[in-house]
């Protein structure tokens, strides 16, 4: 049998508009066939399940009327074949059946059928089923828009995740730009330098300069707040501390237009505090420990701005920690700092450090703490040197961590040890 179609009425807007009808009796396939065509569907017939298959692979239907019982292949089959094809939405299926069995039933729902519908067929029972699948065609191209539109959504979030992501990882190469001596040698004493941001980027920054011979500036900052604000701040602090142009650096300032002398601590934090209160619209602030060095007598000179205080820990074992608080800088408009002197000896060593390392939460809930940092950096110190100690604390304190994966912080440090190089320079 040919099969036969008719033009979607004008107004038509229901979910189901194609209907195929499937019998191999050509009286009940003219019957419903006219009924349907009535009811204002399209209308498509096949007198066999060969030849359906062959139509709903060119012009998939919205609803099948099938009869079970056919020669060649059974409406059942031919359910089975239609659900394994391809199909861009969802086609509703009603077999046309004499059986009533629970076993029959439970066999042509297995198959895929929606639903069945005995003969001889009664036009109200039949427009009625096709109503019904109608509302669960609705529903289920419903549905299958808004995962379309979920999945542009998700799309486009991926492509935006990405483009953030490649921004931060290029964030974070020009953040770690901002440290590019991670270690070096002045006189007999060695700097070197840490820096762990728990995210793409963040909000520590340690530094070195070396202003003239034998002297040093040596910082340690943490920026409060974590991520792109955060870093975006740690960016500005590190040209006011720049090791490349002593000229835009706050710690130094120009004798008899020959050289740069550093500034005493206390104003060069004065002096940034008042740089970072007038910028306007940054509400961060930050704290800070800062040494001056003179590496030739190993006096040293700190201030220490709301940030932890520096470990020193002695050649002979003992330690100390250095200042007693400070208000963080950008905090206030109006603030003086005081000032730390104290003198370094032969094989002495000093940690300034972020509060990454004793605000890190350890695997029984606590907090590392000052006792444990004097513990794991007495036991780094015991079988390494230079940058090689720092990424031993590091690891130890990420192997005590409560989740070693996260940081919950960023960790960052600035290490100096003093006159060690004395008998290798020798």
């Amino acid at each position: 049998m040919q099969t036969q179609s008719t033009s979607i009425p004008s107004g038509l807007t229901g979910a189901i508009q194609r209907v195929l009808v499937v019998d191999d009796s050509r009286a009940q396939l003219k019957m419903v066939e006219t009924m349907v065509r009535r009811w204002g569907y399209e209308v498509m017939t096949a007198d066999s399940g060969h030849q359906a298959l062959e139509i709903v692979r060119q012009t998939p239907p919205d609803l099948i009327l099938s009869d079970w019982m056919m020669p060649g292949m059974t409406g059942l089959e031919f359910c089975r074949h239609f659900r394994s094809l391809s199909q861009n939405g969802y086609g509703y299926f009603i077999l046309l059946t004499s059986k009533s069995e629970k076993g029959d039933i439970a066999k042509g729902l297995d198959a895929g059928a929606d639903d069945f519908l005995t003969k001889p067929v009664n036009a109200h029972e039949l427009r009625a089923r096709i109503k019904a699948g109608e509302r669960i065609v609705s529903m289920e191209r419903q549905l299958s828009e808004k995962n379309r539109q979920v999945s542009d959504a998700l799309e486009e979030l991926r492509e935006i995740h990405t483009a953030i992501d490649n921004d931060l990882r290029q964030a974070r190469t020009i953040q770690q730009s901002l440290v590019p001596e991670r270690i070096c040698e002045v006189l007999t004493s060695r700097v070197s330098l840490l820096l762990r941001p728990c995210g793409h980027v963040g909000g520590d920054l340690v530094g070195v300069f070396k202003p003239g011979f034998g002297r040093l500036g040596l910082y340690s900052i943490d920026v409060s707040g974590h991520g792109i604000t955060s870093a975006m701040v740690t960016a500005r602090v590190a040209g006011y501390l720049s090791s490349t142009f002593p000229e835009q650096n706050v710690a130094l300032e120009r004798r008899f237009d020959r050289f740069y002398a550093m500034r005493e601590p206390a104003e060069t934090a004065q002096m940034l505090n008042q740089r970072l209160a007038a910028d306007p619209g940054v509400e961060e602030y930050l704290t800070m420990a800062y040494v001056a060095a003179d590496l030739a007598s190993g006096r040293m000179r700190m201030v220490q701005a709301g940030h932890s205080p520096p470990l020193l820990l002695r050649a002979d074992g003992s330690h100390d920690f250095i200042g007693d608080g400070g208000l963080p800088i950008g905090l206030v408009d109006e603030v003086s700092y005081d000032q730390h002197d104290f003198q370094l000896q032969s094989g002495d060593r000093l940690l300034l450090y972020s509060d990454g390392f004793t605000e890190a939460v350890m695997k029984n809930g606590e907090m590392l703490g000052d006792d444990g940092l004097v513990e794991i950096f007495r036991e780094s110190a015991r079988t390494g040197s230079g940058p090689d100690l720092l990424e031993d604390m590091f690891w130890r304190l990420t192997q005590q961590m409560e989740s070693a994966a996260k940081l919950g912080d960023d960790v960052s440090a600035a290490l100096l040890e003093y006159d060690v190089l004395r008998d290798a320079r020798a």
